[in-house]
C-alpha cells in the first residue's frame, strides 16, 4: 500500500518540475560562506529542491499556455523513467561530494575536517522538507480551485482565476503572518522577556557605587536587564590592566540603561546621560556610546580591547532597546532600534558639545551587526560638520546598513567588494582578519571610521539581488576565508546566504560573524590612535585577549561540532 502511494505522488509530479528541481538539490551541497550541519544542509537542500520543482512547474505551465508542442503520451513515460534515473544519479553524486565541499570552508576556518557528509540523513531529511513544502503547495492550489469555481458560476471564467487566486493568496499570507508568525513572535518575545529579567548568580549587585546598578546608582539592578547586567560586572579591572601594562590604570566605567529603566525611550537615553554623568563618565579621556545587538548583548571582545589600549581610562554607555535577537528585532521593529540610538547618541552628543574641548573625551561611536546599522542611522554628519565626533568602529554591518552600502557601491575602482577602498583612506577604512588594505601611515581626516568586516560574514553579505545575480563579493579574488569551490547559481545562492545568515554565529572566532579580539585591537588602534604600545606589547595583548576569547566560546563550538558540523 505504502508503495503504492509513492509511487502515485511520484508520478503525479511535473518531470520538468523533477529535473530543475534536482538541480537545485545539487547546488545547494555547493559550498557557501558557512560550513553546514547536515541537519541544515538536509533543510536547505529540500528547500531548493522544492524552488526548483516550482520553477519547473511554473515553466512547463507557461510552455502549454502559449500552445507549444509538449511530449507524446507513448513517450511520456519512458522520458519519466530516463529523468528518474537522472535525479537519482546526480543527488548521489552531489551527495557524495558533499563532505568535500563542506571542507572546502572547513580548512580555511582551520576546523577539522568531515569524513563524511551523511548522505542518507540529508536525503531524508531533504525528502521530508520537500513533502511538506509540496502538500502545502497542493493546499493552496486546492483553495485556489475552490474560490474560483465558486466565483465561476456569476464572474467571467479568467476574472474568477484572478479572484480565486488573490483571495488564496490573501489567505495564506494571513494564516502565515497572523497566526503562526504572530503567535510565534509572542512566544518568543515573552521567553526573551522572561530571560533578560532573570537575575543569575554570577552577576551579583555591584558594590562599587560607580557602577550602574549599585546602591548609588540611578538604575535599579532589576531594570538593568540581563545583557547588561553581564556588561556592567565584566571587563578587565583597574589591577588586570595595571598589572598587564606595568602602567598605573583607571578602573574602565560602564554605564546600561536596560528596557525596564524607564517608559519611553527619550526617558531612557536622558536616564544613561545623568548616570554617565554621575560616574565621571566625562572626565575620562575616551567615551564610547555602544548600539548592541537585538538582545541588548555588548561584544566584550571589542570593548575589552580598547579598555586595555587606553589603559582603563575611558568610559562606555550603552541602552537596550530589545529582547528579540537581531534577526527578529531587524523584522518586526528595526526602527526602534534606530529610535534608541538616535536619541542616546543625541543625548551624549548634545552635552558633550558644551563642554571646553581641551576638557572633554574624544567621542566614538561603536555597534556590532545590528548595533552597526542602528549606530550608523544614529549619527547626522551634516549637524556635526562645525564639531564632529572623533570617529567609530562599526563591525559585522548588516546588508540593509545603508551608509555601508553606499560607501561599497562607490569603492575605488579595482578594489574589492569584500575588503574596498574609498577614497584616499582619510576618513572612511575597512579592515578584515590581514588589517586595512591602506597603508598604516596614510593620514587620516577629522573623524576616523573603521568597518571591520570578514568575507565569510553573510549578516553582510547576502543581498536578495543574489536571486538572479551574481553578487560583486563572489568575484576573484575572494576573501581569505572564503572557499574557492563556491559558485554563484540563481536563486539557490540566495537560499545558501540566508540559511548562512542563520547560522552565522556557529563559525570558529575570527570567521562568519564572530569577530575575534586580535581584530578588534587592530581596528581601535586604528580608530583610536593608540600611542603608547610597542609592537611586542600589541602582540601580546592579542595572544592574551585571544586565550580569554576562545576558553569563553570553547563550549559553544564544541556543542556545535558535537551536532555534526
Amino acid at each position: 500500500m505504502m508503495r503504492r502511494g509513492l509511487a502515485r505522488f511520484w508520478n503525479s509530479l511535473s518531470v520538468a518540475g523533477l529535473l530543475l528541481g534536482t538541480l537545485f538539490f545539487v547546488g545547494s551541497l555547493t559550498p557557501s560562506l558557512v560550513p553546514r550541519t547536515y541537519v541544515m544542509q538536509g533543510a536547505l537542500a529540500g528547500i531548493c529542491f522544492a524552488a526548483g520543482y516550482g520553477i519547473g512547474v511554473g515553466w512547463r505551465w507557461l510552455w502549454f499556455y502559449m500552445e507549444l508542442p509538449g511530449i507524446p503520451d507513448r513517450s511520456l513515460r519512458v522520458f519519466r523513467m530516463v529523468a528518474t534515473v537522472v535525479c537519482a544519479v546526480g543527488m548521489s553524486v552531489a551527495l557524495w561530494q558533499a563532505a568535500e565541499w563542506q571542507n572546502s570552508i572547513r580548512v580555511l576556518m582551520k576546523m577539522e575536517p568531515l569524513s563524511t557528509g551523511h548522505p542518507f540523513e540529508v536525503w531524508a531529511i531533504a525528502a521530508a522538507t520537500f513533502v511538506l513544502l509540496i502538500a502545502v503547495a497542493r493546499l493552496f492550489v486546492l483553495v485556489f480551485r475552490l474560490i474560483s469555481g465558486s466565483a465561476g458560476r456569476v464572474v467571467p471564467p479568467r476574472i474568477s482565476k484572478v479572484l480565486g487566486f488573490s483571495v488564496a493568496v490573501v489567505l495564506f499570507w494571513g494564516i502565515a503572518n497572523g497566526v503562526l508568525f504572530r503567535f510565534a513572535f509572542h512566544v518568543l518575545d515573552s521567553s526573551f522577556r522572561e530571560l533578560d529579567a532573570l537575575i543569575e548568580p554570577q552577576f551579583a549587585q555591584p558594590d562599587d557605587p560607580l557602577k550602574t546598578g549599585s546602591a548609588a546608582s540611578l538604575v535599579k539592578w532589576t531594570e538593568v536587564g540581563r545583557a547588561g547586567r553581564e556588561f556592567v560586572t565584566s571587563g578587565p579591572t583597574s589591577a588586570e590592566i595595571g598589572a598587564f601594562t606595568g602602567r598605573n590604570a583607571l578602573e574602565p566605567l560602564r554605564v546600561y540603561v536596560g528596557l525596564r529603566a524607564a517608559e519611553t525611550v527619550e526617558e531612557r537615553a536622558s536616564l544613561a546621560l545623568e548616570e554617565l554623568k554621575r560616574v565621571g563618565g566625562f572626565d575620562r579621556s575616551v567615551l564610547v556610546v555602544i548600539t548592541p545587538t537585538g538582545t541588548g548583548w555588548v561584544d566584550p571582545a571589542a570593548m575589552d580591547s580598547i579598555e586595555y589600549l587606553e589603559d582603563g581610562d575611558i568610559a562606555s554607555v550603552a541602552l537596550q532597546y530589545s529582547y528579540l535577537s537581531s534577526p527578529l528585532s531587524l523584522m518586526v521593529q528595526p526602527e526602534y532600534g534606530e529610535d534608541a540610538a538616535r536619541a542616546l547618541f543625541d543625548a551624549v552628543y548634545s552635552y558633550w558639545t558644551t563642554l571646553p574641548r581641551d576638557q572633554r573625551p574624544r567621542l566614538f561611536l561603536h555597534g556590532l551587526s545590528l548595533g552597526s546599522m542602528n549606530s550608523e542611522k544614529s549619527v547626522q554628519f551634516l549637524r556635526m560638520l562645525g564639531d564632529p565626533i572623533n570617529g567609530a568602529l562599526w563591525s559585522g554591518p548588516p546588508f540593509e546598513s545603508t551608509l555601508w552600502r553606499s560607501i561599497v557601491d562607490d569603492r575605488n575602482s579595482g578594489s574589492p567588494a569584500w575588503l574596498p577602498q574609498f577614497g584616499d583612506g582619510s576618513h572612511v577604512r575597512f579592515m578584515n582578519q590581514d588589517g586595512a588594505t591602506v597603508p598604516a601611515d596614510t593620514p587620516w581626516g577629522a573623524m576616523r571610521i573603521v568597518y571591520l568586516q570578514y568575507a565569510s560574514d553573510a549578516v553582510t553579505f547576502f543581498d536578495i539581488r543574489d536571486v538572479y545575480r551574481e553578487p560583486a563579493w563572489m568575484t576573484m579574488p575572494r576573501g581569505p576565508d572564503v572557499s574557492s569551490q563556491l559558485r554563484w547559481y540563481p536563486v539557490v545562492s540566495m537560499l545558501q546566504l540566508a540559511f548562512d545568515m542563520a547560522v552565522s554565529t556557529s563559525t570558529p572566532i575570527g570567521y562568519g560573524h564572530v569577530y575575534a579580539s586580535e581584530h578588534y585591537i587592530e581596528a581601535w588602534v586604528a580608530v583610536a590612535d593608540v600611542r603608547g604600545w610597542s609592537a611586542e606589547q600589541v602582540a601580546r595583548l592579542k595572544q592574551s585577549l585571544a586565550d580569554q576569547q576562545r576558553a569563553a566560546a570553547g563550549s559553544a563550538v564544541e556543542a556545535y561540532e558535537n551536532r555534526g558540523g
